[in-house]
């Protein structure tokens, strides 16, 4: 009986759809199809659905297919299938609870065929549980087939998926299917029943659903195409919502959005192609979530009470920073105690709502989850619901912002307020209200992330166009500039206003990140004087009241001082600040530390050894004191000075002290290692500060400056380790006597004191830093120093050269030599020079880089010192006859090894080809200081052809101009013809054919733009140098050459001329007027030189035409 009963509806349903079967094979049915169906599956359901459990699933799936087949491709007359098609929906859907169904990539086609030909039917007719019941079944079934599924398969479900979309989309935006009478479920505040699928929107959500669990499965495979696809159909619906302002506040339009925008978040954070066309539109829908939830303003409270509805100045900027009211926090309280909490702490709210700091606590005061405790204690389902559709648009405006900086900058505005940034807006919200109002944690975070993506990379660039300009009249035009001004400053006001408040210390942590790109993209030389002082008071009085957990104080007060240190790196320095620091040196540090000064307060956290990261972020911000204000160092150096020694006796690494991490999460290393460094860095700054080193003093450049072409386009280069003097007044410049002396008291006392503690250290890291200490100091300062400080510096540089045990102690040493070496007393010491060329000679060997470049740049000033001589040996040493021997010495005294040059200008030749760009670079400015050695007579050196060759080389198809400009300024050096020698010829042919396809020259890479100029400039002076010398040359090949190329010359000095015209007819500098002449002057010598060059060859025609260019320049 039990048997019979089992086999009874399995044997129904074959004979069912065998039946089925049989009666279509005949044409045309005796019995109409949807009536077969219904007499034999339909009507006979309960039976069908209790025999599928017993059925081998692929059978199964084959007869639900094949009923799909014949009702979708079948013509079955004029009559209405909707019902027909609903009734095998609901089948499949049915017996696919029962038993999962087997499909295979072809059974897998026919079904999103036959799927998608019903729900059009269902969607035009308004059918939605069949087109639930629909995606549900496909929902299913991938989830068994998803591990065998293929690609391709993937994206044929996208496509479906993107149709049933479309179709939706289109059907609500027709006059009939409006979101209003579309969406059943209530509005806020309002309870109805609602029906089961009541909604074009619920089928839109659950195809939203299941797109998004396509793309997070399988995305990353799909091709260029279907992500477009998916792209424009976003961009449709979210166009809608934008254009009408579609935006409903209730249950099942929530999940709607959630849905739409978690497909978009996905989509965007794997971009395949452009976005630009995009962007606008996207950010146009997403601002409209912002304040999606958030139903009045009582739930929006306003952190300055009585302020105007007006542009913030700085005085309000101050003024909403001062005095912050001080809440009640309370801690964090678990799911079982809020429940019996939450009344009290609603009641006592009443109607004022929640104020910013209540909800930071009571929402996420637990953990960082989407409200993971589900007691109903502290916000309904449906407000959860709200919240999450902002933070999910949010998110997406992060996502716009990493795929298309440059497109997304022009939102800006949109996004972000220009005034009034305090006061809480329901309309037109922008991030910052996000960030300062949101009563939901997460959409508060999520504001802080985006604000920081937007910061942060190409922002920082456009960002430099800002300034601040008062608010004109309402309604006028307002540049970008202006804009960008303004929005730069409420950024300031509010996010100064969260530190000085905020609690949440992941929040907070976020809030230092953004402040610190803040200060780095603003240029503050163009906006109000009195902004970068605030943010010193700000961050100075957040420092001195601490932070509520234990556990936040060293990682934030650590990002505090972050912050201090970018802010003082601002450049151009601020004199605002500078002023600000010399009152509280006026007022002195014992007063300025009861009032908390800035000075005062990194000299107080510079001490706490115990306390490292915190120790160490206050050294840096010193450091940064003594780059950018200089002139305040020699009255901080007996602090400063008292700090580092106290902190080098106790900070040793003889006593392990393990590791430490900063408030960015990375490992740095020993506590003594680490600290003592750091202080050995602010002792280098301070020393570089108060001797006014401002760089290598290097005649080389000297020599550049005075050419007349290159001295208008050279920029006085910027020396990175050289303290910022742009501040600098002329009142400050009279006193520099007394501040070299001051220099040499300080140093005095360095060498005594400090510096041998560190110079023998057993960690290579603080070595190195004490050795790059003697690179900072200047000539002045050198010279005045006993024999005994002298020798102490030498002796030490050449030990760390020759015996340093690891690179950077060897880097450093080479480094510091090559400064010293510049020095007129050091150059005219042979025992000196004796012992610094063979120190940094066989560094020049080193693989690495880092002591490569500094070793060839040392060698090249070397070089310049060095006193070369003309032997000649008796006939009897070699058995040879009278040969040449070029040795080097260092008059008095000389090498024994005659053949050092030698090995030292292969050392230059071998670094070309093995070192990096910045080794390039340092041979040719070596190879220009050796050609600058008066002693030495270049045409006679074998060596000199490869180096001329080596430097046209350079100049001709290295892709860096840097190195170009170099290459063609050390061509340039050679004061004679004679010192080319056998190489002019070649000079000559190099550079005019370099001049001649000049224009065709593809500049590889961005940065190079910006030294385009500089190169045509020092490759004309180079030129003309070179011709002047022509009219010496009595190279034959020279000759034939510049007679062959007259034309080419003609042309270009007609063009030269023509320039000097065109900069002399416009408004000029003195600068620039005081070198009209010399310019003149070394043109119309070349055009001598050829002159005469032609006039002796018999090339009257020539020179008829290159006196006429004279005539003309005069």
């Amino acid at each position: 009986m039990t048997a019979s009963v089992s086999q009874s509806p399995v044997r129904w349903w074959r004979t069912a759809f065998l039946t089925v079967r049989d009666e279509t094979l005949t044409t045309p049915p005796r019995t109409p199809i949807p009536e077969l169906l219904h007499n034999f599956i339909f009507s006979h359901s309960h039976t069908i659905l209790s025999a599928a459990p017993d059925l081998p699933p692929p059978e199964v799936t084959s007869d639900l297919l094949f009923v799909t087949e014949l009702i979708t491709t079948k013509s079955h007359g004029s009559g209405d299938l909707t019902p027909t098609f609903a009734h095998v929906i609901q089948l499949i859907h049915d017996v696919s609870h029962r038993l999962p169904l087997e499909v295979n990539s072809a059974s897998w086609t026919l079904m999103l065929d036959g799927f998608g030909n019903m729900l059009q039917f269902f969607i035009a007719s308004s059918s939605f549980t069949p087109s639930m019941e629909c995606l549900q079944t496909l929902r299913r079934v991938m989830s068994t087939y998803q591990r065998k599924c293929s690609p391709a398969d993937e994206i044929q479900l996208v496509k479906f998926l993107l149709r049933v979309i479309e179709s939706c989309h289109s059907e609500l935006s027709s006059s009939s299917h409006s979101i209003l009478n579309q969406s059943s479920a209530s509005e806020v505040g309002e309870r109805k029943p609602m029906p089961r699928y009541g909604s074009l929107w619920e089928v839109q959500t659950l195809a939203f659903n299941m797109l998004g669990e396509t793309i997070s499965r399988a995305g990353s495979s799909f091709p260029v195409d279907i992500w477009k696809s998916s792209v424009e159909v976003f961009r449709k619906v979210m166009d809608v919502l934008a254009s009408k302002s579609l935006i409903v506040e209730d249950t099942v339009m929530s999940r709607f959005y959630l849905s739409l925008l978690h497909c978009l978040h996905l989509t965007l954070s794997d971009r395949k192609c452009s976005l630009s066309d995009h962007v606008s539109g996207f950010v146009a829908a997403l601002r409209m979530f912002l304040s999606y939830g958030v139903s009045s303003r009582s739930q929006l409270t306003r952190p300055v009470t009585g302020q105007k509805e007006s542009e913030l100045s700085v005085a309000s900027l101050k003024s909403g920073l001062e005095d912050p009211k001080k809440t009640d926090r309370s801690p964090y309280r678990p799911p079982h105690l809020r429940k019996r909490d939450s009344s009290k702490q609603i009641g006592a709210r009443g109607s004022q709502g929640l104020s910013d700091q209540e909800s930071s606590t009571l929402d996420f005061a637990s953990s960082d989850s989407d409200y993971s405790d589900s007691d109903g204690s502290l916000k309904d389902t449906e407000s959860i619901q709200k919240s999450k559709v902002r933070v999910a648009a949010i998110v997406c405006i992060q996502d716009l912002c990493q795929s298309d900086s440059k497109s997304f900058s022009s939102q800006w505005t949109l996004l972000l307020p220009t005034s009034d940034v305090l006061q809480p807006r329901k309309f037109e919200a922008t991030l910052m209200t996000c960030l300062l109002f949101d009563p939901y944690l997460k959409a508060r975070v999520a504001s802080a992330s985006t604000l920081e993506a937007m910061l942060d990379g190409p922002s920082s660039v456009f960002l430099q166009v800002a300034e601040f300009k008062e608010s004109s009249k309402r309604g006028s035009f307002t540049a970008l500039s202006s804009s960008l001004g303004h929005i730069l400053m409420q950024l300031h006001t509010g996010i100064l206003y969260l530190i000085q408040r905020e609690t949440h210390s992941r929040l907070l942590a976020s809030l230092y990140k953004i402040l610190m790109l803040l200060i780095s993209s603003t240029p503050y030389s163009r906006m109000p004087g009195e902004l970068l002082p605030t943010v010193f008071t700000s961050l100075q009085e957040r420092i001195q009241n601490g932070f509520q957990f234990k556990s936040d104080q060293t990682g934030l007060l650590a990002s505090s001082f972050s912050c201090l240190t970018t802010a003082l790196n601002t450049s151009p320095s601020s004199p605002q600040i500078k002023e600000m620091l010399q009152r509280e040196i006026f007022n002195g540090f014992a007063e300025a530390k009861k009032k908390s000064g800035v000075l005062s307060t990194l000299f107080q956290f510079s001490e706490q050894v115990s306390n490292p990261p915190i120790c160490f972020e206050a050294l840096q911000a010193l450091r940064a004191v003594s780059h950018n204000y200089p002139s305040i160092m020699f009255s901080c150096w007996e602090q400063i000075s008292t700090i580092v020694y106290h902190l080098l006796r106790a900070a040793t690494p003889e006593v392990p002290a393990g590791q430490w991490k900063g408030h960015t999460g990375n490992s740095v290393g020993f506590i003594g290692e680490k600290l003592i460094t750091a202080a050995i860095r602010v002792l280098d700054e301070s020393l570089r500060a108060i001797s006014g080193f401002k760089g290598t003093e290097d005649p080389l450049d000297d020599k550049l400056l005075d050419a007349p072409f290159t001295s208008d386009c050279i920029r006085m280069k910027k020396v990175s380790s050289a303290p910022s003097y742009e501040l600098e007044s002329l009142e400050n410049t009279r006193d520099e006597p007394t501040s070299c002396q001051s220099g040499i008291e300080q140093w005095c006392e360095a060498i005594e004191k400090h510096m041998p503690l560190i110079l023998q250290h057993t960690s290579a890291m603080v070595r190195a830093a004490s050795v790059t200490c003697f690179a900072g100091i200047t000539s002045s300062v050198f010279c005045t120093l006993s024999k005994e400080k002298q020798d102490f510096i030498l002796s030490s540089l050449v030990r760390a050269a020759v015996h340093g045990d690891v690179p950077s102690v060897r880097a450093a040493a080479c480094r510091a030599i090559g400064v010293i070496s510049c020095f007129p007393q050091v150059s005219q010491s042979a025992e000196i020079l004796d012992k610094f060329v063979r120190a940094v000679e066989s560094n020049t060997r080193d693989p690495l880089v880092s002591i490569k470049s500094n070793a060839v740049r040392a060698l090249g000033n070397l070089s310049r010192s060095i006193k070369c001589t003309i032997e000649f040996e008796a006939p009897g040493d070699y058995g040879k006859g009278c040969q040449r021997d070029v040795s080097i010495s260092y008059h008095p005294a000389s090498l024994r090894d005659s053949r050092w040059l030698e090995r030292v200008v292969q050392a230059f030749i071998s670094c070309v080809t093995t070192g990096n760009v910045k080794v390039q670079w340092n041979v040719c400015h070596a190879l220009s200081n050796l050609f600058l050695n008066e002693t030495l007579r270049l045409q006679d050196m074998d060596w000199a052809p490869s180096v001329f060759s080596i430097l046209l080389l350079l100049l001709r198809d290295s892709s860096n101009f840097k190195i170009r400009i170099q290459a063609a300024a050390a061509l340039a050096v050679p004061a004679s013809v004679h010192d080319y020698g056998e190489s002019f010829s070649d000079v000559i042919q190099g550079l005019e054919h370099i001049l001649e396809n000049q224009g065709s020259d593809q500049i590889a890479s961005p940065s190079n733009f910006k030294y385009r100029v500089a190169l045509e400039k020092q490759l004309t002076s180079t030129m003309l140098h070179v011709l002047i010398l022509t009219s010496n040359s009595g190279h034959e090949p020279v000759k034939v050459f510049l007679v062959k190329k007259a034309s080419f010359f003609e042309d270009w000095f007609k063009a030269l001329c023509s320039s000097l015209g065109e900069s002399s007819s416009q408004p000029e500098l003195e600068n620039k007027k005081s070198l009209e002449n010399p310019k003149k002057e070394m043109i119309c010598n070349a055009i001598r030189s050829l002159l005469q060059l032609y006039n002796d060859r018999k090339h009257d025609a020539i020179a008829e035409k290159f006196e006429k260019l004279e005539k003309s320049i005069q």
